[in-house]
């Protein structure tokens, strides 16, 4: 029985040399020659930049082309790349060299990479755009849901805009659209997170004012000015609303 074994892991092992020393078939966005181990660590890479398995982009046939999103991702790869060489000239740096070069070093040259967009999501966008899907189907009470529901799932991640300034936008763009009660509740929502948020309260008295209610608003911009008496925004809003 244990030469069986022994004999099981020296072939197992066998295995992992050899497949460490066989070349990549299928590269075509880096030279053919590319080194296994150097493909392998971009991709592990690739997987913590878009929060994803590498069944993502594969099949078990790794050198497969079958799944749509490793050919995406083959084109995604040389816009990086092209954005590379236009950025170097834009801000007169030199790029990096090579795939994974210049993260986070200092000193090291100026580079996007794909984390810088991705923020650990296979596709990347923004907070207020899936509240603002969700919120076109189903209200305020469905945009607050959703902002809840991904705050839950990803408060300390790198995916979403957590601070203050997600919720103040929602605000902001309700105000703008002249719906002043959806903008309170979003603002309501978000000085629950950020009680001392400045700014909020600012567009709480904005809101207020919007909505006739001109003592609320007072109430709101004196409370903005007494957190921080050196804000001119603040300030500003006191002062229009004491004018009147």
């Amino acid at each position: 029985m244990k030469r069986v074994l022994l004999g099981l892991t020296i072939v197992y092992l066998t295995g992992l040399t050899v497949r460490a020393q066989a070349p990549m078939t299928n590269l075509q966005v880096w030279p053919k020659d590319t080194p296994r181990e150097q493909v392998e660590q971009t991709m592990r890479a690739f997987n913590e930049s878009l929060g994803v398995e590498c069944n993502y982009c594969h099949v078990a046939d790794f050198a497969s082309d079958e799944k749509r999103e490793k050919r995406v991702a083959r084109q995604m790869i040389l816009m990086r790349d092209a954005i590379n060489v236009m950025l170097a000239a834009v801000v007169d740096k030199p790029a990096g060299a090579g795939p994974t070069a210049g993260a986070g070093q200092p000193g090291a040259p100026i580079r996007v990479l794909c984390r810088d967009c991705h923020h650990g999501l296979p596709i990347p966008r923004q907070l207020t755009t899936l509240m603002s899907d969700a919120e076109s189907n189903g209200g305020v009470k469905d945009g607050l849901a959703k902002y809840r529901e991904l705050r839950e799932q990803f408060y300390g991640g790198q995916q979403y805009d957590f601070t203050e300034n997600s919720l103040l936008t929602m605000a902001q763009r309700a105000i703008a659209a002249k719906k002043p009660q959806d903008a309170m509740q979003y603002l309501q929502a978000n000085l629950e997170y950020f009680p001392r948020s400045v700014r909020s309260h600012v567009a709480m008295s904005q809101a207020k004012a919007a909505g006739g209610d001109t003592r609320g608003a007072l109430e709101s911009a004196e409370r903005a000015v007494e957190l921080d008496p050196k804000n001119v925004q603040a300030q500003n809003q006191l002062k229009q609303l004491k004018a009147r």
